[in-house]
């Protein structure tokens, strides 16, 4: 669970990187869920928060991009390393080599 815990502030510091606002709301959000369950023992229940918090740190990692409003009309958009993919191209039918 603690693995787990660091796991997500990790990922929270990660991708909301020179965001104070979304830093502390998802530190906030982290802190309180953590808390509103600590006192549960059902192995059951808990294995299903920890899939959950696990789930969640995956979308955020991989899904989650910056954006920051340069003009009243432009967004620039801030993709973090991991989060960019070669771009294949889409073929229909498969070819030979």
């Amino acid at each position: 669970v603690l693995k787990l815990f660091k796991l997500l502030h990790r990922t929270r510091k990660e991708v909301f990187k020179n965001d104070t606002r979304a830093l502390e709301a998802a530190r906030q959000k982290i802190n309180e869920e953590f808390r509103n369950n600590q006192d549960e023992t059902s192995e059951e229940k808990i294995n299903e928060f920890l899939k959950i918090a696990s789930d969640v740190e995956v979308i955020l990692r991989t899904s989650v991009i910056q954006a920051v409003h340069t003009d009243s009309d432009k967004i620039v958009l801030i993709p973090r390393k991991d989060l960019l993919q070669d771009n294949t191209p889409y073929l229909d039918k498969a070819t030979k080599k």
